[in-house]
């Protein structure tokens, strides 16, 4: 267990490198999205309005453009220094957005479904025009952290194996977790249909609970690992994505947005 706890702290190395590429990419990306976009389009993407109302909005002169009153919704702008206000609020215009989201229990992680709630129902209406998505899964009965943005390309680097970013989960198990657990987790665990995940590292804590740090997300991976191994999960939360912890967590069935250094920070953890 001691070489694998080892292993996960000898890639702090490659999460410094993920945040410096994180930093490069933003900075490329920034450059070549220094073309003009519509006011309307980028009161849009913010989620105001509806183009119809964002317009209505304009004529009658609740929008202001850098202190003026925007003369036209076809204003053609730089979104990345503009300064933008309607009725008053000034208005976040970053065309990336990402959130942390405490999820509770009995939610699920989807964009819409008509029988249950989602997520995105958490969310305000405004934030709910953003576009956003869940990063990742949690189950239904799973709570803790929770990443949603509306960034296909910074998702895609959290989920990614390759990416090697741990996720932490403490569990309640029926049973005790042993050292014959640990042992197996530490080599790699064969789900009962055969899957062979990657090694991760199983922390007994006393009694029925656990702490499990894996670098991969396979669906119900934790439960299925824990379960394959003869200890069902009773509750199961996340506590940490990469360097993000639920010390950064609002409360539980609330969310808040991420500043750019605690973007970076999830690809920092230690």
């Amino acid at each position: 267990m001691l070489f694998y706890k080892k292993a996960f702290r000898s890639s702090a190395t490659v999460h410094n490198f993920f945040c410096l590429l994180w930093y490069t990419a933003v900075s490329f990306r920034k450059a070549g999205e220094a073309q003009l976009d519509r006011l309307d389009r980028i009161l849009s993407d913010a989620g105001i309005a509806s183009r119809s109302e964002i317009k209505r909005r304009i004529r009658d002169g609740r929008v202001f453009v850098d202190g003026e009153p925007a003369a036209s919704p076809e204003l053609k702008l730089d979104r990345e220094k503009v300064r933008i206000l309607v009725d008053g609020k000034l208005i976040n215009t970053a065309k990336f957005r990402t959130f942390l989201m405490n999820k509770p229990a009995g939610v699920i992680c989807a964009t819409e479904d008509r029988q249950q709630e989602t997520v995105l129902d958490l969310l305000s209406e405004q934030d709910r025009n953003l576009g956003l998505f869940p990063v990742g899964r949690l189950d239904k009965d799973t709570c803790g952290l929770l990443l949603l943005t509306n960034d296909g390309e910074f998702a895609h680097r959290v989920i990614s194996p390759s990416s090697e970013l741990p996720k932490v989960y403490e569990a309640e198990v029926d049973g005790e977790p042993d050292a014959e657990d640990v042992k197996a987790f530490a080599e790699g665990v064969e789900l009962r249909d055969g899957t062979k995940c990657l090694p991760a590292v199983l922390e007994p804590t006393g009694g029925n609970s656990c702490r499990v740090t894996v670098l991969e997300g396979k669906y119900h991976q934790v439960k299925r690992m824990l379960a394959s191994r003869g200890k069902p999960v009773l509750r199961l939360r996340r506590v940490s994505i990469g360097g993000l912890t639920l010390d950064d967590a609002p409360e539980e069935g609330t969310y808040r947005e991420l500043s750019e250094e605690e973007l970076c920070k999830i690809f920092n953890s230690k």
